[in-house]
């Protein structure tokens, strides 16, 4: 993995980058990096001249650098926190480093207070340890911006790095992770709890009370996980106690302008939801699925994972995962085979699926004797058959399996 975007993480540039590549990395806990040394750097040239040696403390400054990009998330441009160099602990310098050596960094996180953060790092040629250490380092997070007209209540809480448009209203008891973008005129209150990264557009409502008449202000919640997006004028409301009392969203959503979901509805990761798509109460929707724009989904329905439901349908029985429902009411139109595909199935995952879909939809069996022969079938074995079996067979609301039109009749048509 070359530096690339990561390299706008350091503070450092030409002639101070001391890190070239990146080959391992896991976020906040253990980055391994790479330094080339040429013999054209330019401490060469009157350190030891004729007999050139890197200096001691320039090994340790690489092994810094390649702590902070380890510390530091991958954030919008000017939202990345800040890490310094605080201290250096029990360093030990076991081999000189020469031109043509190439420095395996290796970072690992050991505690973290606050702002301060300890990291074992050490510095290693051809699997040989050159220089060890525990390094201090300092992480200041950034700033957080609120508008002056925007409306913040003082118990309510914002995350580092979180900007707040004009005109914007965040409740008592609202939680908002580090990086989030909060548009003007937004509305945020119940006792909603967002993630880090999440975008609100102009407009948009989360965490409002529900549209219930048996609610009677009772303190239920709103759950949103990382990286959302929820565009203009989108209201997202929270949960009732009679449903669960917690309305939930998973990650890397996006929700288009207008979009509804309603109380104790539970959203997986990966979704998009169109203009005006809307979930009525306690429908549970799974990951990667599509509810296009003007769509309807009736209360207490599923909507399976890597489902795709087209434009102006309604929804009153659970929509099968991986496949296309279409019409009012909603129809099935064969597998999603495209949506698969973008998605990075592999062709015999999307074989078997494509066969599961015949015996449900074209053998003229009832649903039992389909769920047997697929059972039967010593072919269908990936989890993701085995996943849409375990959905027919919950189905409390019933299980669209009606064909939709002549384009049906071949389960594995596009």
């Amino acid at each position: 993995m070359t530096l690339g975007a990561t390299l706008d993480r350091l503070y450092d540039r030409y002639p101070s980058l001391l890190v070239d590549r990146v080959d391992e990395h896991v976020p906040g806990h253990r980055l391994v990096a790479v330094k080339n040394v040429t013999v054209n750097e330019e401490c060469f040239q009157g350190h030891y001249p004729g007999e050139p040696l890197l200096p001691a403390v320039l090994t340790v400054e690489a092994l810094a650098q390649a702590a902070t990009v380890m510390l530091s998330p991958h954030v919008p441009d000017g939202l990345s926190p800040r890490v310094s160099l605080r201290g250096v602990d029990g360093a030990k310098f076991r081999r000189r480093v020469v031109p043509g050596d190439q420095l395996r960094l290796e970072v690992v996180l050991e505690n973290r207070k606050g702002p301060l953060a300890w990291v074992r790092a050490t510095a290693s040629v051809d699997d040989t340890v050159v220089a060890q250490a525990s390094l201090v380092m300092h992480v200041r997070l950034p700033r957080v911006e609120v508008a002056a007209s925007a409306l913040v209540h003082p118990s309510a809480r914002l995350g580092p790095g979180c900007i707040v448009g004009p005109g914007a209203q965040i409740g008592p008891h609202v939680v908002v992770g580090a990086r989030c973008r909060i548009g003007a005129s937004a509305m945020l209150d119940g006792h909603t709890t967002l993630g880090d990264d999440n975008v609100v557009f102009p407009f948009a409502s989360i965490g409002l009370p529900p549209q219930d008449l048996k609610y009677a202000g009772e303190p239920t919640r709103l759950i949103v996980g990382d990286g959302n997006t929820f565009r203009e004028f989108v209201t997202i409301h929270r949960g009732t106690a009679g449903g669960g009392g917690v309305t939930q969203i998973g990650d890397r959503n996006l929700f288009m302008a207008y979009a509804h979901v309603a109380h104790d509805c539970h959203v997986g990761h990966g979704t998009i939801f169109g203009n005006a798509a809307t979930l009525g109460g306690h429908v549970e929707v799974g990951d990667c699925a599509t509810v296009s724009a003007y769509s309807g989904v009736h209360q207490f329905c599923r909507i399976g994972s890597h489902a795709f439901i087209g434009g102006y349908s309604v929804v009153t029985k659970d929509a099968l995962p991986f496949a296309r429902s279409v019409g009012n009411r909603a129809s099935v139109y064969g597998l999603n085979s495209i949506g698969l595909k973008r998605k990075g199935f592999s062709g015999d995952r999307i074989s078997q699926l494509r066969r599961a879909f015949r015996y449900l939809l074209q053998s003229k069996l009832n649903r039992t004797q389909a769920l047997e022969q697929m059972a039967a079938d010593s072919s269908l074995t990936s989890e993701d058959v085995a996943y849409l079996v375990r959905f027919i067979q919950t189905a409390t609301r019933g299980v669209t399996l009606r064909r939709g039109g002549s384009r049906a009749s071949d389960a594995g048509d596009d």
